[in-house]
């Protein structure tokens, strides 16, 4: 077994690694360590999934070959989101601790510009970056890069998928052609082969296969129910298990905010993380969830890169993600430290082939379960309360207030005195407000205890040359019709229509909420499915009320003279 003191960095970062509890390099930090201290500098590609220690494998070859005499920028990492800059910045800088003539430099959007300039005016070897803020910062002439030797691209696959092509071509345009380029990334899509030969000359690779990147310590599980019962469903793993502790992650940032909000109204100790949040509040939300004052962060992708917290029971997927090696990076969140960890997908009927090809493509098995039934969840707070009660220590005001009790209960036994007890706290021990219906979905798509008959079908004429999905269909219909999104059943949408199921004691004049309703002039029509059929088809309904443009719903809609959006 490999130690650090082996791979050849300096005695004091060996010293402060031992201070810090580093005992034994991850595989990345082994095989990337030796290849970047290099005294003949390299390109290089690292390919490993979040949680594999990147940090440390590009973080200390960089301390160590650093020149500190040079005061200038000599060191450039480039990383997605705020939190990923902050968590890598911050280690780099414990790194380095024994070397006081080493600067790190975090900068960031969402944070005041101004005293990022004043910082950068000290002399500062190490900056570590998200590349708006940089690029603003360049423009400023805050920041030069005309000295900088080691640029590292962090998430790289993230970084494209979120946009940032440009902005790293444009940053890369302002370092030295004699520069190299550490890229680390989770996959090799094409863009990211784009870069490699654009920017790098002969690129060593060390790749962490599938079996080393899978993780052991996690419990992979999945659960199939209808997109309206996933917060239900959620809810009760939640309530059968009040000790979780995780991240729900879900695809956007409306979708996170409403979840929480819900589950926050039913008193469940949680919040949401994502892009729309000031950094501020983001802050905020990360210091409470650290210090264990919510069971629950509820956050995107974007959000929650970087987020490095310990002891996390549980990840829970609302939605699988559309990249399934971001499955890997979610999952990774749990079951660190040697500790075991649960990771849940909540999907649809249909979806179990995404299933199929995670199993394939990461090396890993899935167990499907089945949403706890609701006498299950009250079987077990019971069993809780009473062990409670068995383990609670008795206090010594416990034999004073029983002494002045003396005799109030001579004429009742003990299973007597139990029954009235029980009755005391039924309130807290059943499960106020929630369905005792079985809120799992076999693999069909049809519930197995499915009420025939209790869904409405309806048409509209909105479909997906509108940039409508799913998902934004559900939230414009629940928008007009006031409707909540948890009644509305399956959804079918074409390329001119869509038709969408809504719970038979939910649609009281639906139909009629939507008259008068436009979306750039064009009326929106809702009919019953029967009626829809009979009396125009797509097509024909396409060429009357529809534009041929193709740009997204998400527009005003105007329903009697007044305006909202989507």
């Amino acid at each position: 077994m490999s130690t650090f003191s082996s791979l050849g960095l300096s005695n004091s970062l060996i010293e402060v690694l031992k201070n810090l509890g580093f005992e034994t390099p991850t595989p990345v930090q082994e095989q990337s360590i030796p290849l970047l201290l290099n005294k003949e500098p390299i390109d290089f590609i690292g390919l490993a999934q979040t949680g594999t220690g990147k940090t440390a494998a590009f973080g200390l070859p960089l301390i160590d070959l650093i020149d500190q005499s040079e005061k200038s920028v000599q060191a450039l990492i480039l990383a997605p989101t705020r939190e990923l800059v902050q968590q890598t910045a911050k280690q780099i800088s414990q790194f380095a601790a024994n070397i006081k003539a080493i600067n790190v430099e975090v900068v960031f959007g969402g944070a005041a510009i101004t005293n990022q300039i004043m910082a950068l005016k000290k002399p500062t070897q190490i900056v570590v970056a998200t590349p708006g803020r940089l690029i603003d910062l360049i423009k400023r002439k805050a920041i030069k890069l005309s000295h900088v030797q080691y640029v590292v691209l962090d998430e790289a696959d993230e970084m494209l998928n979120m946009g940032f092509k440009e902005d790293i071509d444009e940053i890369l345009s302002f370092t030295p052609e004699h520069r190299v380029t550490w890229l680390f990334s989770a996959t090799m899509p094409k863009e990211i082969r784009r870069i490699v030969t654009k920017y790098m000359k002969t690129p060593v690779e060390v790749s962490i296969n599938a079996e080393e990147r899978s993780n052991k310590d996690i419990s992979h599980k999945y659960v199939i129910t209808k997109t309206s019962n996933k917060v239900p469903a959620i809810r009760r793993f939640m309530d059968i298990q009040p000790d979780m502790r995780g991240i729900l992650f879900c695809r956007t940032k409306r979708e996170t905010q409403e979840i929480a909000d819900d589950l926050g109204d039913l008193g469940y100790g949680v919040e949401a993380l994502h892009g729309d949040l000031s950094q501020g509040q983001r802050d905020a939300v990360m210091k409470r969830f650290k210090t264990r004052s919510m069971q629950l962060l509820i956050a995107t992708d974007v959000a929650a890169r970087g987020i490095d917290v310990n002891d996390l029971t549980h990840v829970l997927h609302h939605t699988l993600p559309d990249q399934l090696e971001s499955y890997t990076h979610r999952s990774g969140r749990t079951g660190r430290a040697g500790k075991k960890g649960i990771s849940i997908a909540f999907i649809g009927a249909k979806d179990g082939r995404r299933i199929t090809e995670l199993e394939k493509k990461i090396n890993i098995k899935f167990d499907r379960i089945d949403v706890p039934a609701l006498e299950e969840l009250k079987s077990r707070r019971i069993n809780n309360w009473a062990n409670l009660i068995i383990n609670t220590a008795v206090d010594d005001q416990a034999d004073r207030i029983l002494g002045e009790l003396q005799g109030q209960f001579d004429h009742l036994d003990k299973n007597d005195i139990l029954k009235r007890l029980i009755t005391t706290q039924l309130d807290h021990l059943m499960i106020q407000g929630v369905s005792d219906s079985d809120l799992n979905e076999t693999s069909g798509g049809n519930s197995e205890k499915r009420n025939v008959g209790a869904f409405n079908r309806y048409f509209v004429n909105i479909g997906t040359i509108d940039g409508m999905t799913k998902e934004d269909l559900v939230h414009f219909l629940s928008d007009i019709s006031k409707v909540k999104r948890k009644f509305f059943g399956d959804i079918t949408i074409q390329k001119n229509c869509a038709y969408f199921d809504v719970d038979v004691n939910q649609d009281l004049k639906l139909e009629e909420s939507f008259v008068g309703v436009e979306i750039e002039g064009r009326d929106i029509r809702v009919n019953r499915d029967e009626q829809a059929r009979k009396t125009s088809s797509p097509s024909n309904f396409r060429k009357k009320n529809f534009r041929e443009s193709k740009r997204p719903i998400k527009k005003e809609h105007r329903k009697g003279g007044s305006r909202r959006r989507i």
